[in-house]
């Protein structure tokens, strides 16, 4: 690889879920912080589910890893 692993976790959908990318690739649309780690594992990048939401290399679009939308998505 000529760089640095990109991955995206993209803005939360009005459903549910957000969709994470490793380099361009779609991987799945993760629930929590733990789909986001198991998408990557099976991307053959182990992060601890623990450490997933401060890792520098993963971008968190529109909201941070406590944010994953739909229905309930703003309520108290």
């Amino acid at each position: 690889m000529a760089g640095p692993i990109r991955v995206v976790v993209h803005p939360p959908s009005p459903t549910g879920g957000r969709r994470v990318r490793v380099d361009g690739e779609i991987l799945g649309l993760a629930h929590n912080i733990s789909d986001v780690a198991e998408f990557l594992r099976r991307a053959g990048l182990e992060v601890d589910p623990a450490e997933v939401a401060t890792v520098a290399w993963i971008d968190w679009r529109g909201g941070g890893p406590g944010e994953w939308g739909g229905l309930d998505a703003g309520k108290s």
